[in-house]
This record gives structure tokens, C-alpha cells and sequence, in this order.
């Protein structure tokens, strides 16, 4: 076992964090234990706890940076779009091609409970960060509509394009013929902005 003073705690975060990603390249955060990672990496469960919290944070911390890579990806996506429309597409596309590449990963953002705590402002400003991008994109192709309807279309396209991911990434189709997610995400977006 390593000792407490072997890493600096920065260094102990992202040996942990990165350890956890690594996992999850393969299997499903179900697989994990506090305990686990804590042999993983060569230290204790305690020590774990001591720099994190608990386990429901230290999962919460893959969480996040699980969330600021989507998000990287998400803004260069639309910052190299033609148009507003054109992001719009590209947005939805990098969504279901980020859940394709870390499955377990995207996973564990939807699953993640916190038991009844409040979820850290760090982690709410990242989710308002995201849905906030698809907020603006709406708002460009439709000045005219209110807030509480561009909200309302936001969480509209959202769920229809988690939905569609969600089964995408599971196989879940059941259709004799395979179906392309991202062809029912083009479906989903054309139908909708007809009468956006």
C-alpha cells in the first residue's frame, strides 16, 4: 500500500480520477466499490474519504470531467458550424457520438444519485453550461420566442435526442433491420424546427 505522503493530494485526485475513467473505458461503474479503487491505486478506502468526501463524490468528480470533455467537444462542434441550424445537428450528433465512445462513462452521468444530498454548485454550473448551449442555438433561430419557450423546446429536443442516444448505445431498437441513432436524431430535429 502506498503511503498518504506518496502523492500530493492533487496527485492523488487525478491518479484516482484517472483510474476510474480508465476503468470505465471497460466496464460499468457498477463494477466499482470504494474499496476497489482504493486497491486499484494502492491506498486505503480512508484515504479516499479523506480527500473526497465520500463515494458518491468522488464518482460526482468523474461526473464533472466526464462532463467538461462532452462539453469541449460539444463547443467546438458548434463554434466550427456554418450556421445556427447547421449547430443545432452538429450538437445533437456529438451528443450521440460522445455516449457511443464512453458508454460506461455517460452511463454513470445519468445514473449518478446524490442520495438525497444537493448536488454541488460546481457540478449545477456545469449542467447549465450544457443545456445553456442548446438554449442559445434555439434562441438564434427563433428571436422571437419567449424564454419559457425556448426552455421548453430545449428540454423537448434534449430528452428526444437522450432517448435516442440511450437506445442507440444499448442496442435497443428492436428492429430486424439495424437503425443509425443519428438518423433519428436528423428525423427529430427536421420535424421539430418545421414549426420552431
Amino acid at each position: 500500500m502506498a503511503r498518504r505522503n506518496d502523492h500530493t493530494r492533487e496527485q492523488l485526485i487525478s491518479l484516482t480520477l484517472n483510474t476510474v475513467k480508465d476503468f470505465l473505458d471497460e466496464n460499468s461503474y457498477h463494477e466499482l466499490s470504494l474499496r476497489k479503487i482504493a486497491n486499484m491505486i494502492g491506498y486505503v478506502p480512508s484515504t479516499l474519504v479523506n480527500v473526497f468526501g465520500n463515494y458518491n463524490l468522488l464518482l460526482l468528480h468523474v461526473v464533472a470531467q466526464t462532463l467538461d470533455e462532452l462539453s469541449k467537444e460539444a463547443t467546438q462542434v458548434v463554434s466550427n458550424s456554418q450556421d445556427n441550424k447547421a449547430a443545432l445537428y452538429e450538437l445533437a450528433y456529438c451528443y450521440h457520438d460522445f455516449a457511443q465512445k464512453h458508454p460506461y462513462r455517460w452511463q454513470l452521468i445519468f445514473e449518478h444519485n446524490m442520495n438525497g444530498d444537493t448536488l454541488p454548485e460546481w457540478q449545477s454550473q456545469r449542467i447549465d453550461s450544457m443545456t445553456g448551449m442548446l438554449e442559445h442555438l434555439l434562441k438564434a433561430l427563433a428571436p422571437e420566442r419567449s424564454e419559457a419557450e425556448v426552455i421548453k423546446a430545449s428540454r423537448v429536443l434534449w430528452s428526444g435526442v437522450h432517448g435516442i442516444t440511450l437506445l442507440s448505445v444499448d442496442d435497443k431498437f428492436f428492429a430486424a433491420d439495424p437503425i443509425d441513432g443519428k438518423d433519428l436524431i436528423d428525423n427529430l430535429l427536421t420535424n421539430y424546427l418545421v414549426n420552431w
